[in-house]
C-alpha cells in the first residue's frame, strides 16, 4: 500500500481521536465551572479579571464549553462550534492568560492557544470518522441524487 493511501485511510480516525479528545477537554472544563465553585465563583473570577459583563459571561462560557464539548465529541455543527470555541479561547488569552506570558505553568496562554488552534482545525476538517455532520451531509447528498 502506498504512503498516500495509508494516510488517507488513517486521516478520518486521527480526526476522530483529536475531535473527541478536544471535546472531552472542553466538556470537563465547562462542567468544572458549574460544579467546583459554581457559576458565582466563575463570575467573581471574571469580575476580578476585568471580563465584561461577568454575570452573563460566566454562564455563557461554561455553557459553551459543555455544549461545545459535546458537539465536538459527536461531530455536530463543527464549523460553528469550532469557531465559537476558538473565539472564546482568544478571549481567555486576552482577559486572563495573555499578561502571564506563554508558559502554562506560569498561568500563560500556551494551553488556551492550543485549544483555539485545535478548535479551528476541527471546525474546518470535516470531523473525521463518525462525525454527525458527515452523516447528515451524506444523507442530504443521497437525497438530492435520488430526487
Amino acid at each position: 500500500m502506498r504512503r498516500e493511501q495509508m494516510l488517507d485511510q488513517a486521516r478520518p480516525y486521527a480526526l476522530l481521536i483529536g475531535r473527541v479528545t478536544v471535546g472531552v477537554v472542553f466538556l470537563v472544563h465547562g462542567l468544572q465551572k458549574f460544579l467546583d465553585n459554581g457559576i458565582s465563583g466563575v463570575t467573581a473570577f471574571f469580575t476580578q479579571m476585568g471580563v465584561p459583563l461577568p454575570s452573563l459571561a460566566a454562564p455563557a462560557v461554561a455553557t459553551l464549553e459543555v455544549v461545545g464539548g459535546i458537539a465536538l465529541i459527536v461531530g455536530a455543527g463543527l464549523p460553528f462550534v469550532g469557531v465559537l470555541l476558538a473565539l472564546q479561547m482568544l478571549g481567555a488569552i486576552f482577559f486572563v492568560h495573555g499578561g502571564n506570558g506563554f508558559i502554562v505553568a506560569d498561568g500563560g496562554y500556551e494551553f488556551v492557544l492550543t485549544l483555539a488552534a485545535a478548535s479551528l482545525m476541527i471546525a474546518f476538517s470535516g470531523g473525521g470518522a463518525f462525525a454527525v455532520d458527515n452523516i447528515w451531509q451524506r444523507k442530504r447528498t443521497s437525497a438530492h441524487v435520488t430526487a
